[in-house]
């Protein structure tokens, strides 16, 4: 762009610098005109370089704050996925200790109704025991009788 433009002005200084000897009233005046284009131009271009210096910087600047803010996006995502493995983790312990403390009852109740029915199964049998030889009492009281009759 900047040599389209250079190219333009020297064409347009020399062409006009091909005037004739006769006019030189008006070719100083030309030659005013083409150094105040020339001066224009290169007000024009410096200007241009400027505001493309200034463009393509916001851009960098721009640029760079995407890139700071997507790591930072990054990084926030990675956090969030290690606290919620973290409390996974944490679930399935708590788990864990809350089946092993209903296991523990468990074998608990099964244990304290093992032994009730064990003393139960004393008693019964005891119970028994004591009706049969009280039946067993009763009958060889009745043959002693009889035998002593």
């Amino acid at each position: 762009m900047k040599k389209l433009l250079l190219s333009s002005i020297l064409l347009l200084a020399l062409s006009l610098s091909f005037t004739s000897c006769r006019d030189t009233k008006k070719g100083e005046s030309i030659g005013d005109a083409i150094e105040n284009a020339a001066d224009a131009a290169g007000d024009a271009v410096e200007n241009a370089a400027d505001a493309a210096g200034d463009a393509v910087e916001s851009a960098a600047d721009a640029t760079g704050e995407a890139v700071d803010s997507a790591v930072d996006a990054a990084g926030n995502a990675v956090d969030k996925a290690g606290n919620a493995v973290d409390s996974a983790v944490d679930a399935a312990g708590n788990a864990v200790d809350k089946a092993t403390d209903k296991a523990g009852e468990a074998v608990d109740n099964v244990k304290a109704k093992a032994g009730e029915a064990v003393d139960n199964a004393k008693a019964t049998a005891t119970e028994t025991a004591d009706k049969a030889a009280a039946v067993v009492q009763k009958e060889a009281d009745k043959l002693k009788e009889k035998a002593s009759h």
